[in-house]
Formats: structure tokens, sequence, C-alpha cells
């Protein structure tokens, strides 16, 4: 009889997911953890079954522009595919957005929102890209307390009820690049009370969305980013035709197939001020804030996700006369993996525990500068980690893994993109340098590895303890060099700072975790996985050539 590989398959996620678990029994109060449990089971349920099916029966499924309607009027209509809309009224029911607003568990309620939404990603085709943008933009609004906007947008951007709700864009990116904003060229004409927006956006996701945050330049404004203002729109008038826009054309993109991503071009649009008419980059920073922490949930959720299916695959496949869950080459593939995922997982969810204490006004001076040096970090350590996970778990299965309609191939396509949104590496860097130099940010960093990392004091542990000491030593010591005098400038060596303290930061939050573990009679599993990250040299800045060598080698 002819041999058939079996597909792995999934069982329920947030009962599969033993960190998550653990994790929630370590950080929450029990009548919170015990009151969101249930929800969180469900959840995981439905992103191992319905929506794990759905996700990859409509994997070919793309949005389609429909520019002109049977009698050629100009229309420019973006039809999602069916699943996007089971993807969205989902979210809508569970509060993937209105959870912290709601804020039912106060400062646990970001921990409660990103918990679900990372069991809820890794089968929802990328629709946690609105559900950050609209998330971000209620934040952003809230922030600037424009009561007018607010009573507008916000019930809509957080209700349960999927036939009001609305999502959010976010639309910077243009012709001269997404990263510089200062050089946007959209220009804004005052039109009464409001304004009209000329000027062309390159790249805007989630482009069905009801509404958006974006940015132009009042007209007699200076060049640069502070002459820059932040704009709310509404994609469509009362009567239902698009608001001064017109769509070019839909992305032709690596990956996130089913996210609509447009070109558009603002032709009057009426928008109207968030919060003055100048320093829109400063004004719009409380949505990069929330969607980049989103941005690393999603790097998380999609490693689990990797790893999930690598495992199940491992105790199926048979090769060399025994299961691959048997070789111990294939072993200690997996067990990296896993360090990395852990590693990652918790960084991201300190980053979480931070922005809540922040929303319930419960933080500290010394927290505050935390949380704005964590967040530039986790999300690109995250994002890197993410990309890494996939290629190797595609590699776990072989060329089962290059095979499109396995569903393998979209976890590596869609992590492409997470080191690019929100910020690439080398200007999230160069935000943690921005970060860093606020007094006592330094020192706020130090005492927090040292203090987290000091709390696993098993022997076992004392190799990752001494690898965080040895690279937050490195990293500090490069920190306080003056600007250029060293030949490895701050600049040169920004990136290689960021990826020593974001290893190391995640590290001492696993030897933190470890010890809570090991402690309450629990497995090995986390000693085991500080261990494997903490047995490698955390330490990036040593391969930092100087600006001189840099230009040499990249050049020519």
């Amino acid at each position: 009889m002819s041999f058939f590989q079996q597909a792995p398959k999934l069982g329920n996620q947030f009962e599969a997911d033993s960190l998550l678990r653990e994790y929630l029994e370590r950080v929450l109060p029990e009548d919170v953890r015990r009151g969101i449990e249930p929800e969180l089971r469900e959840i995981g349920e439905l992103a191992a079954g319905e929506l794990f099916q759905l996700s990859l029966t409509s994997r070919k499924d793309e949005p389609q522009l429909v520019s002109f309607d049977p009698w050629g009027r100009r229309i420019d209509e973006i039809r999602v595919p069916p699943a996007w809309k089971v993807f969205a009224k989902l979210a809508s029911e569970k509060g993937l957005v209105a959870i912290p607003y709601e804020a039912k568990h106060g400062r646990y309620s970001r921990v409660h929102q990103f918990a679900s939404a990372y069991l809820f990603a890794p089968s929802s085709s990328i629709y946690t890209c609105p559900l950050a943008m609209s998330d971000g933009a209620v934040r952003t609004l809230m922030t600037h307390k424009n009561n007018a906007l607010i009573e507008r947008a916000v019930p809509r951007l957080i209700t349960r009820d999927p036939s009001r709700a609305w999502t959010s864009g976010q639309w910077m990116t243009e012709r001269t690049g997404g990263s510089d904003v200062g050089l946007s060229e959209t220009r804004a004409v005052r039109d009464g009370q409001g304004w009209r927006l000329f000027g062309t956006k390159w790249f805007t996701s989630a482009t069905t969305s009801e509404m958006t945050l974006t940015l132009a330049r009042p007209e007699g404004n200076s060049s640069g980013g502070k002459g820059l203002a932040l704009f709310y729109l509404e994609l469509r008038s009362p009567d239902g035709k698009l608001n001064g826009l017109r769509i070019n054309r839909l992305k032709e993109k690596l990956g996130t197939k089913m996210l609509p991503t447009a070109e558009i071009e603002l032709d009057g649009a009426f928008a109207e001020l968030v919060a003055g008419s100048s320093d829109g980059v400063k004004a719009i920073s409380p949505m990069l804030q929330i969607t980049r922490t989103w941005n690393a949930l999603c790097s998380i959720a999609s490693m689990r996700r990797g790893l999930a299916l690598a495992t199940e695959y491992a105790h199926q496949r048979h090769a060399f006369g025994a299961p691959l869950s048997q070789k111990p080459l294939h072993l200690q593939t997996l067990a990296e993996l896993q360090a990395q995922f852990e590693a990652s997982f918790l960084l991201t969810f300190r980053a979480v525990e931070l922005l809540g204490l922040e929303e319930a006004n419960e933080v500290t001076d010394r927290e505050r500068l935390l949380l704005r040096a964590l967040q530039p970090i986790v999300k690109l350590w995250t994002a890197k980690q993410a990309v890494w996970n996939a290629s190797e778990v595609l590699e776990a299965f072989g060329g089962a893994g290059y095979v499109e309609d396995t569903g393998l191939p979209v976890l590596l396509r869609d992590a492409q993109v997470l080191p690019i949104w929100e910020g690439t590496t080398n200007v999230l860097a160069l935000d943690m340098l921005r970060a860093l130099s606020q007094p006592g940010a330094v020192e706020a960093v130090a005492d927090e590895l040292t203090a987290r990392a000091n709390a696993g004091t098993r022997v076992e542990l004392r190799q990752a303890r001494r690898s965080v000491a040895v690279a937050l030593d490195r990293a500090v010591e490069q920190l306080r060099r003056p600007f250029g005098e060293h030949p490895n400038s701050l600049e040169a060596s920004a990136r290689a700072i960021a990826m020593t303290l974001g290893r190391a930061w995640a590290l001492a939050l696993m030897l933190e975790h470890a010890e809570w573990v090991l402690s309450r009679g629990g497995p090995r599993r986390s000693a085991l996985a500080a261990r494997q990250l903490g047995a490698s040299d955390p330490n990036f800045l040593d391969s930092v050539l100087a600006t001189e060598e840099a230009a040499s080698l990249a050049l020519g």
C-alpha cells in the first residue's frame, strides 16, 4: 500500500501553550486569570479549528479593486474575500480592540487583550493589521483629547457589535519614503473649519477601513517633520462616495496577501486636525507605540504557530527508521526554536505589562523610561526572530515546507514584513538611542536586567546570568561613550546595541520566569530554554566595524 504523509494537526492553542498559561498564572491576580481563561480557551479552540481551516482554504483569496461600475462610473471599490469578513466579525465580538478601553481589569487589561490577540493572530490572515491601527488610533485620539473626534470615532472603533464596528488606517508612507516622513509632500489647504488634502500615499494598509490618521503639511508650514500636521480623515462622505480620493492600484506584495494594501491619490479629501497644525510626527507617536507592540505580538504568535506545527510533524514524520521526535539533531533544532520563542514571548509581554501600567496611571517615572526604551527594542528584536523562526520551521518540513498548498510558505512570507512595518530595524535602533539618551534611562534598563536575571538563583542558570551581565556591561559601556569619540560611532553601533540589549533583556526575563516555575515544582522547560539561549554569546557589538571600514566593505 502506498504511503501518504499526514498533515500536522493543531489542538486547542490555549491548552497546548504551556508558556502562556504559566505566564498568566505568574503575573495575573487569580480572580483575573480565572475570569479570562474561559474566553482564552474558546479563542484557542477557534484558532486551532474553524479559523485555522479557514485561513488554509482561503489562502489564495485576495482583495480585488473594482475601479469602475458596469456603466463607466469610477467607484474605486475594494472587495475583500469572505474570510476577511469572518475575521473582522470575530475580532469585534471578542473585543480585541475594546478590551483595554473597557479596562475591566485595570493595569492587567492589556495583558488580557494581547493574550487574546496572540491566540487569534496566526489563524487570521493578518487581520491583526487593521486591529493594530484601530487600537493605535483610539489611543492617539484619546491622548490628544480631541473630544469631537473621540465622540465621532472611538465608540465605533471599540464596539463589540460587528454591524457598527469601524477600523482605522495609518497613512504615512509616500513616494519620498516611509522612514523619513519629514519629506512628505502631501499638502493641506484650509477649507472653512476643515482642510482639503492633496498628494499621494504610496503604501496604505487595510485600505477598506472607514477612517484613517494621516500626515500632511498645511500651506505655509516649514519643511521637515515639524511642519507636518496630524489629520483625521474618513474614507467616504455621508453619501457613501469616496471622500476626495482615488485608489490607483492594489500593491502586489510578497506576503500579507489578503490584507488590502493600496496606493492612494488624495485630491481634495476633507480632513480635520487632530492636535494642532504642526508637529504631526510627534502627534502620531502614540499610535506608533501601540502598533509597534502589536507588531511584536504578531511576531511571537507567528513563532508559536510554526513551532506548534513543526513539533506535531516531528511526531508523525518517520525517517531513517524512527520519528523525527527521536532524532537528536532534529530535537536540538526544535529546542533552539523553542528557546528563541520563549525569549521573544517574555520580552513582548514585559512591554505589554508596562503599557498597561502607563494606561492605568500606575507607572513610575523609571517604568516610563523602561517602556520608552523597550518598545523599539522589542519590535525590532522579535521581528528578526520571527523571520529566522519561520525559515527554520519550513526547513524542518523538508520539501513540504516549500509547497504552497501545505499552508507553510505563508509563515515565511508574512513574517518578512514584520521587520519592515512600523519602522525598520535600523530606524528603530536609532529610536532606541534617543530613548536611552533620556536622563536615568540607561540606569533604569541596567537595574531592570540585573534584578530580573538575579531572580534566577539556580546553579544550572549561572552561565545564563553571567551572559546577561556581560552583554549589559558591554552595551552600557558603548552607550556611555560620547558620540564620535570612538571609531565605532554610536550610530554605527546602534543596531548591535539594540540586538545585544534585546537578547540580554529577554534572557533576564527567562531567568526570572524559570525560577518561578521551578520554585513551584514545575517542569524544567523554561530553565532549559534559558540555558540554551544563555550558552551563546549575546554580545553583538564586537562585530561592529569603524565607519570607514564598513564603507569599504559595503561599498567596495
